[in-house]
């Protein structure tokens, strides 16, 4: 196995942005982040992660200046829990990343329902991110329909892109008249 390192300018995974996300809105500790990175945690329902990622992502935030060190305080089962905030860098990377569409159509599962979880947790509007991400689905689909030959045999891998494109457009459709009425 190779070991790859990234740049800090390079794109953050998604479970840093998971952690980044949820420290944003106040400090907290990295127990209370993997708690809520679980497979039934608000966040988690989303993207889960084990503790030892979870906490593995809190370094990679650190290094690269996203978060850091504000206390500690006692642990349940001894020991001091240390606590972490967001740094100001690292609280406008998220806003940024919580700003801008998904790029591809088959990220839209894991990256676009992050985003919106995690905007909801740190109550920041991504509306306009919202009206760019559907212009986005409608050039994708259109694009894809235009592979798909109706007199020719079926291309499973196309179909399926262009049932998720229209699938991916209701969604996005619903999520806005929802949130239009709220």
């Amino acid at each position: 196995m190779v070991a790859v390192s990234r740049t800090t300018e390079q794109q953050l995974l998604l479970g840093e942005w998971a952690c980044l996300g949820i420290l944003y809105p106040a400090p907290t500790h990295g127990f209370a982040i993997a708690a809520r990175l679980k497979p039934a945690g608000d966040v988690g329902r989303v993207w889960s992660m084990s503790r030892a990622l979870t906490y593995r992502a809190l370094d990679q935030l650190t290094v690269r200046g996203y978060i850091h060190t504000v206390g500690e305080e006692p642990g349940i089962a001894g020991g001091n829990r240390t606590i972490r905030a967001g740094t100001r860098s690292g609280r406008a990377q998220l806003r940024k990343w919580l700003h801008t569409p998904v790029v591809h159509l088959r990220d839209l599962r894991s990256e676009l329902l992050l985003k919106l979880v995690i905007a909801d947790i740190c109550d920041i509007d991504v509306t306009s991110m919202l009206v760019g991400q559907r212009a986005h689905v409608v050039e994708l689909a259109e694009a894809l329909s235009m592979q798909i030959d109706a007199d020719g045999p079926v291309d499973v891998v196309a179909l399926w892109r262009v049932e998720s494109s229209q699938a991916a457009l209701r969604f996005l459709d619903r999520l806005q008249s929802a949130r239009s009425r709220n």
